[in-house]
């Protein structure tokens, strides 16, 4: 599996900052001015990227009030049927080319997570930089198959996934003779709470997959987002909504623009602060060593006087001798006259 990939003029590696989505779902609420002022709030959020979804109702499922089509099971949603739901998170298909050159000339990434080949083939047309394959789309192979085929990154949540479908989805992707995957440890529960989150399965992702991976996150909140980037996530993706108030089916696990800096300012603050691993301090660091004990003469001694723990002792500053060497230099004799309050060196040493 490919270490770097490029999505538009982004690079995505293991020493990449991370790449931060914005997914706009159905917070639009239908209204296409309420989905502009919303692009523009998440570029003033600091995201990297913004993503649609692109769906048809008709393509997802069928019109149906059959239970097996009716949403149960303590959702956000129960109740409603899935043809309706998903009429009601659908963003127009006209949209995608303004919203992408909106997206494009504010500095962002625009890509979408089709649900069917029609979808694939319009995104297509738009020349989209990468796809993202859903959580509950893990599952159709050939739907990824026909992703991977364009040649461009792919990006999977892993929300509903066994680790056979996992693989499933990954080997689609190689057969396909794509090896651009990104894989994102995903819960699918909305909003999820933080017991079901699991994000050490991350690292189990990068190692038995070999590949760039990340977060796809539900979690109110941003401490999810930001222990992730800690663990290695090299992207993260949260639902972005201009106003919690405004309701919708993603309403309750979405950020509102404060909410969403304020996890990016933290993803950058902590990318600032894990450094490297080399144990090594800084120039600033190096001058306080000034501070740290070393050893110093407390007593006036003369020349010939032996040296004890009385008129030797490990004070700060750190300008003597470090306190190390003090059973070493206790019995032996100063070499010269030397006042209260001299740090210790070897040339004072007999």
């Amino acid at each position: 599996m490919k270490h770097s990939i490029k999505i538009g003029n982004r690079t995505i590696s293991s020493t990449s900052p991370c790449f931060i989505i914005a997914e706009l779902s159905c917070n639009h609420q239908q209204d296409y001015d309420l989905a502009v002022q919303t692009v523009h709030a998440m570029k003033e959020a600091g995201a990297d990227c913004v993503k649609l979804q692109t769906v048809q109702p008709g393509s997802i499922t069928i019109q149906s009030d059959k239970k097996d089509f009716r949403i149960g099971g303590g959702t956000l949603w129960d109740g409603k049927t899935l043809f309706d739901l998903y009429s009601e998170v659908y963003t127009p298909w006209e949209w995608h080319e303004p919203l992408k050159k909106l997206t494009e000339d504010l500095g962002m990434v625009f890509f979408s997570s089709p649900f069917d080949p029609e979808a694939v083939d319009f995104l297509d047309s738009l020349e989209v930089p990468a796809y993202k394959i859903a959580s509950f789309e893990i599952t159709d192979i050939p739907l990824i198959k026909h992703v991977a085929a364009k040649g461009k990154p792919v990006i999977i949540s892993t929300g509903i996934a066994r680790e056979e479908d996992i693989d499933d989805a990954v080997a689609a992707c190689k057969e396909a003779g794509n090896e651009q995957v990104i894989l994102l440890k995903c819960t699918s529960a909305y909003p999820t709470p933080m017991e079901e989150v699991n994000l050490r399965g991350i690292n189990t992702l990068r190692a038995k997959y070999d590949c760039v991976v990340g977060l796809s996150d539900h979690t109110e909140g941003s401490l999810i987002p930001v222990g992730a980037v800690a663990l290695g996530a090299k992207v993260v993706e949260k639902h972005f909504i201009l106003d919690r108030a405004l309701g919708g089916p993603d309403a309750a696990f979405s950020m509102e623009p404060q909410e969403f800096k304020e996890m990016v300012d933290s993803i950058r603050n902590l990318e600032t602060a894990m450094g490297t691993e080399q144990l090594v301090i800084s120039e600033r660091v190096a001058k306080n060593r000034q501070f740290a004990r070393s050893l110093y003469v407390v007593q006036d001694v003369k020349k010939g006087d032996t040296f004890t723990k009385q008129n030797i002792r490990s004070i700060r500053p750190g300008h003597g001798m470090k306190p190390k060497y003090l059973p070493t230099i206790i019995g032996k004799t100063a070499a010269t006259d030397i006042e209260r309050g001299t740090p210790l060196s070897e040339d004072l040493i007999s």
